[in-house]
């Protein structure tokens, strides 16, 4: 979410009208006000409208496009801390002709946060197989996709739910064993042993860690003003303990290497998509994928890292979207033999 807020600052004066300055100023003062226009001014553009639905007092949030024809509908599960507009980027180089679905995962922006939630891997696979069942959207079998704590959601949830789904793209997804630690994994551990929750990378507390959280995960590195750092930050800051909460839940053991334990029981085509740079998570978790799962395509992006949503949005939209012509081609084939 934050890499995309800041692209807009590029962008902001001629798409949407405003002198920077009254922009930038508008930030600084109202930076959660602001932020809610430019996605609600995207999603407009995009086509893209929110609704919600409810499983028994359990609210989700989504945002959709088109609807359910003879192509695979696409259900989108965004990362940690992140937001259903994160896929805004890619949405925009992606057909009109397919049907979209966002969601909010559980406990972020407009989906139910309740303290007695089950944040686990297996819980959050749980809510969203409940999301799914409320818009029926598994009369048909979909396409899911999902990204790193997403990805690790997806994953699980092509193996624990193989009938629901006809193929699957994961982008650098978490939940993987790897035989060496990064510096990023090691870098957690230190801060696990010594409890020091409250310096989690991905959690920004301030300006500065928020500058390095952003250089973290992009490969690219933006130089962005330390009033507009603040804005973000004061933006996060409302949500940081549920955050901290939530990565306490999905890393520890029972969560921790979901995917991994599962991953061989992952049947239907599946895409991988990894930024070759990722510092977050160690790009030879493809490979790792790639063995275990028996129908399985690997796309490698140069000069990206971890945020590969918002750093090569048109790229990853062309791959899914030539990922499905390759295998649901495939499939109308046998039917025609």
């Amino acid at each position: 979410m934050d890499l995309d807020v800041v692209s807009m600052f590029v962008i902001a004066g001629g798409t949407l009208a405003l002198p920077i300055l009254a922009f930038v100023a508008s930030f600084l003062l109202w930076p959660s006000a602001l932020i809610r226009i430019y996605y609600w001014y995207w999603r407009r553009t995009l086509g893209m409208q929110v609704r919600y639905v409810y499983h028994e007092d359990y609210q989700f949030c989504y945002s959709f496009r088109g609807r359910p024809g003879h192509k695979p509908s696409l259900l989108m599960l965004h990362g940690f801390s992140a937001h259903k507009d994160m896929w805004l980027s890619v949405v925009k180089f992606l057909p009109k002709n397919l049907h979209l679905v966002c969601v909010d995962m559980p406990g972020h922006e407009g989906t139910t946060r309740s303290s007695l939630d089950d944040l686990s891997i297996d819980g959050q696979v749980k809510r969203i197989h409940q999301f799914v069942e409320c818009l029926k959207l598994n009369k048909k079998p979909f396409h899911l996709v999902g990204t790193s704590m997403g990805g690790h959601v997806a994953g699980v949830y092509a193996a624990y739910y193989p009938s629901d789904i006809c193929s699957l793209s994961l982008v650098c997804p978490a939940g993987l064993q790897y035989s060496t630690d990064n510096q990023f994994i090691q870098r957690l551990k230190e801060l696990q042993k010594s409890a020091a929750i409250e310096k989690i990378p991905l959690i920004p507390s301030t300006p500065e860690e928020m500058s390095e959280m952003l250089q973290l995960c992009s490969y690219v590195r933006f130089k962005v003003p330390q009033q507009i750092l603040q804005g973000l930050v004061d933006v996060r800051i409302p949500h940081n303990n549920f955050y901290r909460k939530l990565f306490l839940e999905i890393a520890s053991e029972k969560s921790r290497y979901s995917l991994h334990q599962n991953m061989d029981k992952i049947k239907v085509p599946t895409q991988i998509i990894w930024g070759k740079q990722d510092q977050v998570l160690d790009v030879s978790g493809a490979d790792m994928l790639a063995k275990s799962i028996a129908n399985c395509q690997v796309e490698l992006l140069e000069n990206c890292g971890h945020s590969v949503v918002m750093e090569r949005p048109r790229k990853t939209a062309k791959l899914i979207v030539d990922f499905l012509a390759s295998v649901h081609s495939t499939d109308n084939s046998k039917k025609l033999d």
